[in-house]
């Protein structure tokens, strides 16, 4: 294997590679800067955690000259506002002996201020599709000199409904210029996606979606309900020797919330919260604080950390069990990155046993199942989405019994509306008009 020394660089890159400590690419970042330079459409698939930014930004600020025109010649789309902020940082560093303008942009937050930043020019602008698209309608911000566009974790993207800004994106940039994307999965959408807009693509992939990650130790435990998941993740978590930083999955945003809440009562301060419904402001605290340390525990919706290079993470925990197996991989792709060991836990019940399968199924390896220990309580407590519903199949409009609210209609409010009372009556007896002066008479010839 090479190592950035032997790679075509720069010195000013050397430099800023020898202060970050990298010395050996991964296999993405060499078998990415040679395509990308040669200037042709590049699909990258890579699992997260490979180091997918430097993979396509080396490359790129290896061959960005120097100039002080205001309008951006790179720009990079990525799907959630915490990228746009990590990518942007990551650049800088990887830059920062390079005189370039990184100028990231994002929704959420005053749009007024980013068009100020833009306006003073920028060499690369990192983007959410959403933002950039309303930058562009405003004439805040010109396309007309991309020459490089890089789309990273495309797949999200489109699962985010990003597909119409993205389109758009493409139809106001300029005909000539270099494609690349960058997915952890190749869906159907992003095959469309590269078929409409991709020019005889140069495709790089290193690890299918499904393949377990050998340096992440796996393990499950079933579990009968979210309440005995809760105890039993309590369990686990008082030994804080052996989980000094954990990030933990759950699907849905009101999930997460009601998780971190029973965690709050136990854990207090350790406990940070990271979903949509957050603040723009309370969501890069969360991630900062749990970055330094200052947060031992995570809890996060699947779109929110996706691609977020959250260091040195214990464990992972898949609080409940993702329906589309591809998301098990991206979760536990948060642990174990850079080649350090890391620790995934699963929980499911029995309602979610099959996702369970699948994912065996999608790795062709089956998860070591863990007894889970006596001392946690097995709770009967069911949450609204765990409780039997009642429903009368055969009598789905049966009122009886429902209540003083619910009662048949007098006979005067079951009347309906006949239309008026000439067409009801009049109508009917003359058959046609009375006179050619009948107020209706002309209305009615006209149609």
């Amino acid at each position: 294997m090479s190592t950035f020394q032997e790679l075509d660089l720069s010195n000013q890159l050397h430099y800023a590679i020898e202060d970050l400590g990298f010395v050996t690419p991964t296999p993405i970042q060499e078998q990415s800067f040679s395509v990308i330079r040669s200037g042709k459409d590049v699909v990258g698939i890579a699992q997260t955690g490979t180091g997918k930014t430097f993979a396509y930004m080396l490359p790129l600020l290896r061959d960005l000259s120097f100039s002080k025109q205001v309008n951006p010649r790179i720009l990079v789309l990525v799907p959630t506002r915490e990228l746009v902020v990590q990518v942007v940082e990551q650049i800088e560093s990887f830059a920062k002996y390079l005189t370039v303008r990184v100028v990231g942009v994002y929704g959420g937050v005053n749009m007024n201020t980013q068009k100020q930043a833009v306006a003073q020019g920028a060499d690369i602008v990192v983007a959410t599709p959403g933002r950039l698209y309303d930058l562009v309608l405003s004439r805040a911000l010109q396309l007309k000199s991309i020459k490089k566009l890089v789309i990273d974790e495309v797949d999200v993207m489109l699962d985010l409904g990003f597909r119409f800004q993205i389109t758009n994106i493409f139809e106001l940039l300029p005909e000539h210029r270099q494609n690349i994307m960058f997915s952890a999965t190749m869906t159907d959408d992003v095959s469309v996606l590269i078929d409409d807009f991709f020019v005889r693509p140069h495709k790089i992939s290193i690890a299918v979606s499904g393949t377990p990650l050998e340096n992440i130790a796996q393990q499950c435990y079933a579990v009968p309900n979210f309440y005995t998941k809760v105890n039993l993740l309590a369990h686990l978590l008082k030994d804080k020797e052996t989980y000094s930083k954990v990030l933990i999955f759950v699907s849905y945003k009101r999930g997460a919330d009601r998780l971190f809440e029973a965690l709050e009562e136990i854990f207090g301060e350790e406990t940070c919260i990271i979903h949509s419904n957050k603040t723009q402001n309370y969501r890069l605290r969360s991630i900062r604080q749990f970055d330094e340390g200052d947060n031992r525990i995570l809890v996060a919706t699947d779109v929110m950390a996706r691609g977020l290079d959250l260091e040195k993470i214990t464990h992972v925990f898949n609080f409940d069990t993702p329906n589309y197996p591809e998301n098990y991989m991206h979760r536990i792709g948060r642990t174990g990155r850079a080649e350090e060991e890391g620790n995934s836990i699963l929980l499911y019940t029995e309602k979610e046993k099959p996702f369970k399968e699948s994912i065996e199924a999608l790795m062709d390896y089956q998860i070591p199942l863990q007894e889970v220990p006596l001392e946690v309580e097995i709770s009967d407590q069911l949450i609204p989405e765990e409780q039997t519903k009642i429903k009368e199949i055969n009598n789905p409009t049966k009122t009886q019994g429902l209540g003083a609210g619910f009662h048949e209609k007098k006979e005067k409010n079951m009347k309906t509306n006949q239309g008026g009372s000439y067409r009801r009556e009049i109508a009917k007896k003359y058959k046609k008009p009375k006179t050619r002066g009948d107020k209706n008479y002309n209305k009615r010839k006209k149609r």
